[in-house]
């Protein structure tokens, strides 16, 4: 199998440590090699740049007892994040945020449109450290959307490597074709758990679609949850949700709970790390 790689944009911020901190554990997890990655604007500002990435290396090596590789490039943070894990073929992109609020570069919007500018996966973190035992507990949320389902695959990923526990939830929906769509929706989902054997809970929220972003937030915080997964949806769908609010929402929740995020594709069967063979089609 080819070597696997996480890609951590940095900002040398508590928020860069911390998405340092979780691509650490799941890399040790999974067998991959971490790049922390800094992005400046002029050429003049490399050096410094490369001065911060290698006593940021320094620290990881005493830190986590673990070796990271560096990059300093010039560029954007909108273009050249998803453009460097493209040419790395990273498997997974770890990077914080500041929230919707904050002088600091990566903020909640700007995180959800260098998302949208990649076909990596993310997992968004902010000042939440990853638990000793890494993602206990997922939930998954499920919508409207077909492509909803495409993240079960890398969902089941990390729950092969984590031994996680997955927590669906669907909104309450009282219109007879909304509910079920999101009940076909949820069957697809427990027998493909069912499928991968991993254990699983399942809960229909009191939120009807419009509000389903508060109804995930509240259900994660509830559970103690250590990583959401949902997917990046931009256009308006059957619910109204618009992906620059709803899924902005979740990756800035204030529990500060960090979140897989995938962008559409064109198949159903999306991988991390090659734990999830197979499946419900």
């Amino acid at each position: 199998m080819d070597k696997k790689i996480i890609l951590v944009p940095s900002d040398f911020s508590k928020v860069g440590q911390m998405a340092l901190n979780h691509a650490i554990k799941v890399a040790q997890t999974t067998n991959a090699d971490v790049n922390l990655m800094h992005i400046v604007p002029k050429a003049d500002m490399l050096a410094e740049a490369r001065e911060k990435l290698r006593i940021a290396q320094e620290m990881a090596k005493a830190d986590y007892n673990f070796d990271i590789e560096t990059t300093a490039r010039v560029g954007t943070i909108f273009e050249d994040i998803g453009d460097f894990a493209e040419e790395l073929e990273a498997t997974l992109v770890i990077m914080g945020t500041h929230g919707l609020r904050g002088l600091q570069f990566i903020t909640g919007g700007r995180a959800l449109r260098i998302v949208t500018n990649s076909q990596t996966p993310f997992i968004i973190v902010q000042e939440k450290p990853i638990g000793e035992n890494g993602y206990d507990d997922i939930v998954v949320p499920l919508d409207l959307n077909r492509e909803t389902k495409q993240k079960l695959s890398l969902v089941a990923d990390m729950a092969k490597y984590f031994n996680s526990r997955v927590h669906i939830i669907v909104p309450g929906e009282t219109d007879e074709f909304l509910k079920n769509t999101i009940n076909r929706n949820l069957k697809y989902a427990e027998d493909f758990f069912t499928e991968m054997d991993i254990p699983y809970t399942s809960r229909i929220s009191n939120l009807k679609s419009d509000d389903f972003d508060d109804a995930i937030i509240n259900y994660a915080t509830e559970i103690n949850a250590d990583l959401i997964s949902i997917m990046n949806l931009p256009e308006v769908s059957l619910s109204n949700l618009i992906g620059g609010s709803y899924v902005q929402n979740i990756i800035t929740n204030k529990a500060d709970i960090p979140v897989l995020i995938l962008n559409p594709r064109s198949t159903t069967k999306v991988s991390i790390f090659g734990a999830y063979v197979g499946g419900a089609g």
